[in-house]
């Protein structure tokens, strides 16, 4: 009876992790624009099960060390460095449903994963293009700017999901006068 119960808490904080790391912006950036290749959704589907092993592995983890390896998973497996301030908050989430599953507190673990799963946002990113730009000024080397909008799948927002703002045309576009030589932005202030 003990093993089951331990079974079962097991399968329960592997479908909490899957649960935050499907609500991650983030992640579904990457997999919606195939930033894994042609198996993103797969690799996805892996990140579950090795963030679960990896709690299991290392059982008194500090919230950097989280932070870092899923760092390095969306670096290695999607090629995208995450710098939305995300990775803390996901990084939280996760040591948090760990420390639930280590004091066996099924239900706190359970509540956790069915709120993360309501507030559940959808997220489009749209490539920001600068005024002028044409098909010859992307080369392989050169990055992208990504716009992301998100909108709400689950019941309960509670400001987790924003809603895009409304945007005019000079909000998607760059100046061709903000480009200075070398490639620099100028950045100013909104009115």
């Amino acid at each position: 009876m003990m093993a089951d119960a331990g079974e079962d808490s097991r399968a329960l904080f592997g479908a909490a992790v899957r649960a935050a790391l499907e609500a991650w912006p983030a992640l579904q950036i990457a997999v919606e624009n195939g930033f894994g290749g042609v198996h993103s959704q797969e690799k996805a589907e892996w990140l579950g099960g090795a963030v679960e092993e990896y709690f299991f592995r290392n059982a008194d983890l500090e919230l950097d060390e989280v932070e870092d390896f899923l760092g390095e998973l969306m670096m290695n497996e999607f090629d995208t460095v995450v710098e939305d301030g995300s990775l803390p908050q996901v990084s939280q989430q996760l040591q948090t449903m760990f420390h639930h599953f280590q004091r066996g507190d099924r239900a706190a673990l359970k509540e956790m994963a069915t709120l993360i799963t309501q507030r559940k946002c959808k997220v489009r990113a749209t490539a920001l293009t600068t005024a002028g730009e044409t098909d010859e000024d992307n080369d392989a080397n050169s990055m992208e700017q990504m716009e992301v909008a998100a909108t709400n799948d689950g019941a309960a927002t509670d400001g987790v999901c924003p809603q895009p703002e409304p945007s005019g045309p000079d909000s998607q576009t760059i100046k061709e006068e903000d480009i200075v030589e070398d490639g620099w932005t100028i950045v100013r202030r909104k009115k």
